[in-house]
């Protein structure tokens, strides 16, 4: 959605720029990274929006950036590599995370002119948001990148924005919500005077990587940028992790047509002009119309179930893939994000705070994509998840090991990240004055990822974001959208 503010350049003003430090100092040293965290080190941001409320209208904007800061300040003592900064091992090139209590950025900010209320529908991405995260210079070089950066900008209504930036080699999107749900606790209890320990003592994050994550190293990797993507003509063996075997398969199918070449100079030129060429659109699903589909399967195989991911995963995958123009023969490829804490053996300890996902990927022609009902893709996607087990995740983690680029856009490549099981929209930093909050994830580093979400007025119902070229978004419309009649 366009806002009558993104072509303002005044309309934000930032009045004040402090580091941050954890309330007690840790001794320094290095946290070992895995190759789940190295991945994708940039900041990943997320704004929320609080309207105007009377609870807080007495407030100074002095006096919530100061009680934000001091939840921070506690938060950071016990999520205390967040204060760190990312460091290159000389011997092998590999990120680790140097815990050297450098801080953290909070930035205080004024929008006088604008009113939230005046920025429509704020679960439809517009470029005005960007104004509401502090973006750090630190020149590409990421030891010099501030791990975690937030923004507090006050509205001439008298409502808030909070936007929060953190790297994606500390957090994945569980811990992202742990140690938000931890320093909004804290704020919260610091603004309404409360006893900021007792909010804590249910947060004990687990920092350290353990063996099964960390594995062998390589001393011929390099640091990696986004996501896996060797070069076409590399003549692979199959790795055992069929994401990284069907992304190969993807890339050396682009490169075969010439497609991969006009992908990659566009990649080449930067990943800001990437993300500017895409659309960004959400889909709201009433639960009724989710369990509606899901009464659909049931139809074909009365003895069939399937949840809420799986049976949207399917949908999406057959509207993208349509939408795409793709010829019958062509491969087509649904990869998604598998939490495997919970998977390996043993388990992750609970609150282990680093990266713990792995891509599950389903591949078919586009015209089995077409043509397979919705059960039979449900199956493959069921599969696809339950195959990622121990063996997967080394598998995973091997193959993670080589040289890596930028992922180029690739309209057979269809990507899910499921954040339905962090409600993040009901973080309070205003200790349940400010009521739930509306929540925006800004651009990722890889644009064309979907996110389904909770919706913030209906928790049976999903809200789907997707990235898109704009030539294709309004047959994706129409696709998806038929779907839903």
């Amino acid at each position: 959605m366009a806002s009558k503010y993104e072509n303002c350049p005044r309309s934000v003003s930032v009045t004040k720029t402090v580091s941050v430090y954890p309330k007690i100092l840790h001794p320094q040293k290095v946290l070992n990274l895995s190759n789940l965290d190295r991945q994708c080190p940039n900041l990943m941001y997320l704004v929320y929006f609080y309207g105007p409320c009377n609870a807080y209208k007495g407030l100074s904007l002095s006096s919530v950036f100061n009680s934000f800061k001091c939840g921070l300040e506690e938060t950071l003592a016990i999520w205390y590599p967040a204060a760190g900064r990312l460091s290159l091992n000389p011997n092998d090139g590999k990120l680790n995370l140097w815990c050297n209590n450098r801080g953290a950025i909070l930035a205080e900010a004024t929008a006088e002119l604008v009113k939230i209320s005046d920025l429509g529908d704020l679960t439809q991405y517009c470029d005005f948001f960007e104004r509401l995260v502090y973006k750090p210079d630190f020149g590409g070089n990421f030891s010099q990148m501030p791990l975690v950066v937030a923004q507090v900008t006050k509205f001439g209504c008298g409502g808030y924005s909070i936007g929060i930036g953190s790297s994606h080699s500390l957090f994945d999107g569980p811990a992202a919500y742990n140690f938000l749900s931890a320093w909004a606790s804290s704020s919260s209890a610091t603004m309404m005077k409360q006893n900021k320990d007792s909010n804590l003592e249910m947060f004990k994050p687990v920092h350290e990587r353990p063996t099964l994550l960390l594995g062998s190293s390589s001393s011929n990797s390099q640091a990696p940028k986004e996501v896996i993507t060797n070069h076409p003509n590399y003549d692979h063996q199959k790795t055992g992790a069929a994401a990284i075997d069907h992304l190969l398969q993807l890339i050396m199918q682009a490169a075969a047509e010439g497609n991969l070449q006009k992908s990659a100079s566009s990649v080449a030129a930067g990943s800001s002009d990437i993300r500017k060429g895409f659309v960004f659109k959400t889909f709201h699903l009433t639960g009724a119309f989710v369990e509606s589909l899901k009464r659909r399967i049931l139809q074909e195989d009365g003895g069939f179930s399937c949840s809420s991911f799986e049976v949207l995963a399917a949908l999406l995958w057959k509207a993208r893939t349509k939408a795409m123009g793709l010829r019958k023969e062509k491969m087509a490829c649904l990869q998604f994000a598998v939490d495997t804490r919970n998977k390996l053996v043993p388990p992750l300890p609970n609150g282990f705070s680093g990266n713990a996902f792995v891509l599950a990927s389903v591949a078919l022609s586009a015209g089995e994509v077409e043509k397979l009902g919705y059960k039979a893709i449900v199956e493959k996607i069921r599969e696809a998840k339950d195959s990622c087990n121990n063996e997967y995740v080394k598998a995973y983690m091997e193959g993670l090991q080589g040289p890596q680029a930028p992922l180029p856009p690739l309209n057979e490549l269809t990507l899910v990240s499921d954040w339905t099981r962090m409600p993040f929209h009901k973080l309070d930093f205003f200790n349940g004055s400010a009521g739930s909050a509306f929540v925006s994830p800004l651009v990722p580093p890889i644009p064309q990822v979907t996110y389904f979400m909770q919706n913030p007025n209906d928790h049976l119902a999903i809200d789907v974001r997707i990235g898109l070229l704009p030539q294709f978004l309004n047959a994706f419309s129409s696709y998806f959208l038929a779907a839903t009649q």
